[in-house]
């Protein structure tokens, strides 16, 4: 059982044994995430939107990459950060909570159960948010330097809201400085929420990693025969003519299957069996 959404050829690759269930619904009572991508200069639109929505009763989540400022990254970081959202929402109307992987542990728990319980309105953190955390009550997921994060990240990051039954919205903020990768996982974020759709442009733009059981988790399949993400179709194709060819002659002893089994000795005598099929 996974939670993380896996592309529908790398799953019929993996467990073509298997009978693979996929539940890819909201449940009830949710509405979808309205996605939108703003820039650093909107940044005052974006702060006069999360007021709003404080208005209502809701919460809010901040998620930036970095916990300070480094001199090799020019993305936000979540020190600057925190001091530029005391400012815009002051104490005692609001309450900030903070948390990141630095902290003590019980701070990060003291910090985390404020949030839960409502003390705080706004939660500044890193990625130390990205799984486990349930407040449904939390509307909006603002997510800083979003072309930092992979596809994977900002999907779960995203996850984080929507949670309740009132309108959820997931901010990537940018600067204008987007490399072709980055804008794509920008508009791949906005233009969907179906996880199956975001795994599978996340396949064309890293590559699967090491489907035998090793250690890379990313980089091209170079498989000859086919295209794990193009040849979709082809691949269910040949996938159950597979499965119906063996459950008529599962020994392939049958005269029309010889050439069938001739190939598939040959190929079980050679080492590195993948590298020969899809």
């Amino acid at each position: 059982m996974t939670a993380t959404p896996i592309p529908r050829t790398l799953a019929m690759s993996l467990y073509g044994d298997l009978d693979i269930s996929v539940i890819d619904e909201l449940p009830p009572g949710r509405k979808e995430i309205k996605t939108v991508h703003r820039y650093d200069k909107n940044r005052l639109g974006v702060f006069s939107f999360l007021k709003e929505e404080i208005s209502k009763g809701r919460q809010i989540y901040m998620v930036y990459p970095l916990i300070e400022e480094s001199e090799t990254l020019d993305y936000k970081d979540l020190m600057d950060g925190y001091e530029s959202v005391v400012r815009e929402f002051p104490a005692p109307q609001y309450q900030v909570s903070i948390v990141h992987g630095r902290m003590k542990p019980e701070d990060k728990d003291y910090e985390m159960e404020r949030f839960v319980k409502g003390e705080t309105q706004i939660m500044v953190a890193t990625t130390v948010i990205e799984v486990g955390v349930n407040v449904p009550n939390a509307s909006v997921m603002v997510i800083e330097s979003a072309e930092r994060f992979g596809l994977s990240q900002l999907h779960q990051l995203r996850g984080r809201v929507g949670r309740g039954a009132d309108q959820s919205f997931c901010i990537l903020m940018t600067s204008y400085k987007l490399s072709a990768e980055a804008k794509t996982r920008i508009e791949t974020m906005v233009a969907t929420t179906d996880g199956f759709e975001i795994a599978e442009v996340d396949l064309k733009l890293r590559g699967p990693g090491d489907m035998m059981g090793g250690t890379r988790q990313s980089g091209v399949l170079a498989l000859r025969v086919a295209d794990i993400v193009k040849d979709n179709d082809i691949l269910a194709v040949a996938r159950n003519t597979a499965i119906e060819l063996l459950q008529k002659d599962a020994t392939l002893a049958l005269p029309e299957h010889e050439s069938i089994k001739k190939v598939l000795q040959f190929l079980q005598s050679k080492k590195g069996l993948w590298k020969y099929i899809s």
